[in-house]
């Protein structure tokens, strides 16, 4: 059995630093305090593992573009006989606050299509989330091109500490628990 921690996004040049991609952020950054890479190709994504207190944790970025990202998910967790309790997914979030991070053991997609996607493939078993803000469009910018485009210089300034402070919630939530990764990211800033 293996803890599963999956970032969202979506693959290639193209995409490499939207606001969608946060997921993919994350997890490069956990990777990045390990002696691990991220580039072993497993069911359609990119995976690194290692061991931790006696738990495979892998790391995944799926490939299989953020629409679709729950086909991805669902082959990771039988191949490594997991159940959706044994799955982390981080995302990023149009309803919170740029850099705001947020734990969920289960709840609505908010419409982001590859939390849709996952909870599709898993038949709605609920799942924890870490969801990062990225803050709403400007007024007149349509919801979908937001997100595909690059962070502005103003969070771009700010993009490493919160892609540090979510990568720590990831972990805290492994270490410690759900619970109390709720209770320290939740209601920090």
């Amino acid at each position: 059995m293996v803890k599963l921690i999956v970032g969202l996004g979506n693959p290639g040049k193209k995409y490499q630093s939207t606001r969608h991609n946060l997921g993919f952020f994350v997890i490069d950054r956990i990777a990045a305090g390990r002696p691990i890479t991220v580039r072993k190709r497993i069911c359609e994504a990119l995976t690194g593992e290692w061991a931790e207190d006696g738990e495979r944790i892998l790391l995944a970025k799926p490939q299989t573009y953020m629409n679709r990202s729950g086909a991805c998910v669902k082959e990771l967790l039988r191949e490594f006989h997991g159940s959706p309790n044994d799955l982390v997914v981080i995302y990023d979030d149009l309803d919170l606050p740029f850099g705001r991070i947020r734990i969920r053991t289960k709840g609505s997609a908010g419409g982001h299509r590859g939390v849709i996607s996952i909870a599709e493939s898993l038949a709605g078993a609920p799942f924890p989330r870490v969801r990062v803000g990225i803050g709403r469009p400007p007024e007149g910018v349509d919801a979908v091109d937001y997100v595909l485009e690059p962070f502005d210089a103003d969070q771009r300034d700010k993009l490493d500490v919160v892609v540090g402070k979510a990568s720590e919630a990831v972990l805290a939530l492994l270490r410690e628990g759900v619970e109390a990764a709720m209770r320290e990211f939740n209601r920090a800033g």
